[in-house]
């Protein structure tokens, strides 16, 4: 082994180069973070068709003439002075190793002046080598990079296409605009501008602005906070129907800076399950602010990482803001004890109460008034009126519909269509159901096990031993379902209590579908157990439905917590405005 000895500073500054300095894109994410610490309301960015030469601009305080050759030393900082600062950090930065580091992969070029003297600095460094000269110019700073890992090739050949980096640069700069809306931030490459904030302190303005102006309306805001734990969640989430085919537009900040975080991403992901379809993900941009005591962000030397004292309590916080955002849908404000009957061809219609006759089985008609609706199929009416009744809805109450959304009819005894708000919308009446029925038995499970039916009569069921015994391990979680599974012998099984809501399920197919719950991931058996059971309650799609049960079924559907998906992840409704309508028939609105 060769002896001992000391590396020289330039060597040691290309090695923390490697940890810090990845990329072009670290570069301007490191410059640019240093100009939001210094009061920058104002940052240009300008990189050239290479991204290996770039220029960055800011507006903020400026370094002092006495400091500027300090401040491309090795570990020189102004945001930190002792060890316990590093738990009362304020600033993006504060290793003070991003300037080091850069010049010595690159050529940097630095002018700037403070708004205490009338002419500014300029530094040049090379090799880690520094030299300063007067220079006139503006209250501000810039700084220009040039020849990128020009005496490290071997980090050139490492990088990407050049559009491939440029987009590693525009990602970041679109994450620290998001995560700074009062920060007016500009990207210039080739003479075109692929990034323009105008820092109004506006987020859902700054998101528009980054994509479009379509974007507003697909978004729910996010806005939490917990007084006791000084916990608070702000941003924006898309509801289920806008998604992503990757997670490249989930954007998570922790005290306003851009973090790559294991908890909030688990926390995001758990409140959109069961609201995404497989291999779609939401649009999320969320901030969450925490005591600077309570999280560690010197983890890694490039900042990506925190670590928290209460990681749990993260998540859970995370979680509920973003089903408390997801969950603020509006119910139109109802009219007491009226009804509308939206019948397509008639002139005016009366508002009436409904006299739902509930006391003869045999009838299967349901009269409103004196108005009569045509019958429906003997099956189909009885057992919406049998879920009605195990959602705990009295029926036998006048039913109270909105006015704002009149029902137009079913299409293919599947598709409810109905008016509201002035748009046209299409329903799939069983995903809708399914939807209401899985958070019904979401909380009647919350507040004890879920209703169950006694069968005085039930056949002996044949199994196959292994599958026997897995009933009988798991028979109590089973007893909170509301099931009731007696062994007769190693072989053979009885149900002696089913769950009301499938209560008209064939036997063999709650069991088939229970051993294939029961031989899957047990961690996640109540999700599957629910999802499993709404599904073959809900009403089916080709069921014929008359205007009474297309109202009900509307009306449940609006209640639920998250009516833009089925707990399979499918999409329930589908609007069209009378613009694209009459765009259509190239009529003007």
């Amino acid at each position: 082994m060769k002896r001992i000895q000391q590396l020289s500073r330039h060597l040691i500054n290309q090695i923390a180069a490697g940890e810090v300095i990845e990329r072009p894109a670290s570069v301007v994410k490191e410059l640019v973070e240093n100009s939001i610490d210094a009061g920058a309301d104002r940052i240009e960015v300008e990189v050239s068709k290479d991204s290996l030469t770039l220029r960055v601009s800011d507006n903020g305080s400026g370094i002092h003439p006495d400091d500027i050759e300090l401040a491309f030393s090795k570990h020189a900082t102004s945001k930190i002075s002792n060890s316990e600062d590093l738990f009362d950090i304020q600033t993006m930065g504060f290793r003070g190793e991003a300037l080091a580091s850069i010049i010595s992969v690159a050529k940097v070029t630095c002018t700037t002046r403070t708004k205490e003297f009338e002419t500014g600095t300029s530094v040049h460094c090379e090799e880690s080598n520094i030299k300063a000269t007067p220079a006139a110019c503006a209250v501000g700073t810039t700084m220009e990079v040039r020849d990128l890992f020009y005496n490290t090739p071997v980090r050139q050949k490492f990088l990407k296409s050049e559009k491939v980096e440029l987009a590693y640069i525009s990602e970041i700069l679109q994450s620290i605009a998001i995560a700074n809306p009062s920060v007016a931030i500009t990207l210039v490459c080739d003479g075109k501008t692929p990034l323009k904030t105008s820092g109004s302190g506006d987020l859902l303005c700054i998101l528009t602005e980054i994509y479009s102006n379509s974007i507003a309306g697909e978004l729910k805001k996010i806005n939490k906070r917990d007084e006791l734990s000084k916990l608070q969640a702000t941003g924006f989430c898309s509801t289920p129907e806008f998604t992503r085919s990757t997670k490249k537009s989930i954007y998570v900040f922790v005290n306003n800076r851009v973090v790559k975080c294991p908890v909030i991403l688990k926390a995001i992901d758990t409140a959109y399950k069961n609201l995404l379809p497989a291999g779609k993900y939401p649009f999320v941009c969320l901030n969450l602010s925490v005591p600077v005591k309570d999280v560690d962000v010197n983890v890694h030397p490039t900042k990506k990482e925190v670590r928290y004292q209460n990681p749990n309590q993260i998540f859970n916080f995370v979680y509920s803001s973003v089903l408390d955002a997801l969950s603020s849908f509006k119910m139109p404000e109802k009219q007491e004890n009226s009804v509308v009957l939206p019948f397509g061809n008639y002139n005016s219609v009366k508002q009436v109460e409904p006299e739902i006759r509930q006391d003869e089985e045999d009838d299967d008609t349901v009269y409103v008034s004196e108005t009569k609706f045509d019958e429906v199929k003997e099956t189909n009416l009885r057992q919406f009126e049998l879920n009605v009744k195990q959602m705990d809805l009295d029926i036998s109450k006048p039913v109270q519909v909105e006015e704002t959304f009149y029902i137009i009819g079913q299409y293919r005894n599947t598709y409810i269509i109905f008016e509201e708000d002035g748009e046209l919308k299409i329903v799939d009446q069983h995903i809708a159901d399914e939807r209401y029925i899985f958070e019904k038995l979401q909380e009647n499970l919350q507040r004890e096990n879920i209703p169950s039916q006694l069968l005085l009569i039930s056949d002996v069921i044949a199994l196959e031993p292994a599958d026997v015994s897995l009933l009988m391990e798991n028979s109590e979680k089973l007893v909170r379902f509301g099931y009731e599974i007696q062994k007769i012998s190693d072989s053979e099984v009885v149900f002696k209590k089913i769950p009301q809501v499938i209560a008209h399920i064939k036997i063999k197919d709650i069991l088939a579908d229970i051993l294939e719950n029961l031989h899957g991931d047990l961690n996640n058996l109540e999700e599957k157990m629910l999802v499993t059971m709404s599904c073959k309650a809900a009403v089916k799609a080709g069921a014929e439905l008359n205007l009474w049960q297309m109202e009900e079924l509307i009306k449940k559907w609006k209640t639920t917590k998250m009516p833009y998906t089925c707990p399979h992840g499918r999409p329930i409704v589908h609007s069209f405005s009378e613009k694209e309508i009459a765009a259509f028939f190239h009529r003007s609105v």
